[in-house]
């Protein structure tokens, strides 16, 4: 549950900082803040990977950065459904999308820091010379 509720933050504040970043993102409140957040996890975790599927071919042809189109989708589909939440058009959810996976990947390194994190590098060998 702990975990869950890490994510959801994390997702919170990096739309949080997106929305002062790019101008045509705006939340009205906090609640529809924390909506977004909520929804925008539930769409990438049950959405995102129907779609993915179902654009494999296109995905390998753009040799996967059709991706980053499927990432601005679903910030353009929780921003339709939630009030109080809005974005002035795509290429504005396309860069915010960059920037939100960004920003929780660099916060999520240093929440949840675990022993085979990707980035651990492996402690150097004592006596052995190259």
């Amino acid at each position: 549950m702990m975990e869950f509720l890490a994510h959801w933050g994390i997702t919170a504040l990096s739309l949080w900082i997106v929305s002062f970043i790019f101008h045509g993102i705006s939340f009205t409140s906090k609640k529809s803040l924390l909506l977004s957040a909520l929804l925008l996890g539930f769409a990438n975790a049950v959405i995102r990977p129907v779609i993915i599927i179902l654009t494999i071919p296109l995905t390998l042809i753009s040799f996967g950065f059709f991706l980053l189109v499927i990432n601005a989708l679903m910030l353009l589909l929780v921003s339709t459904i939630v009030p109080g939440f809005k974005i002035s058009g795509f290429w504005t959810a396309f860069f915010a999308s960059i920037v939100i996976t960004l920003l929780g990947l660099f916060v999520g390194m240093f929440v949840f820091q675990s022993e085979d994190h990707l980035l651990n590098v492996p402690p150097a060998h004592q006596g052995v010379m190259i």
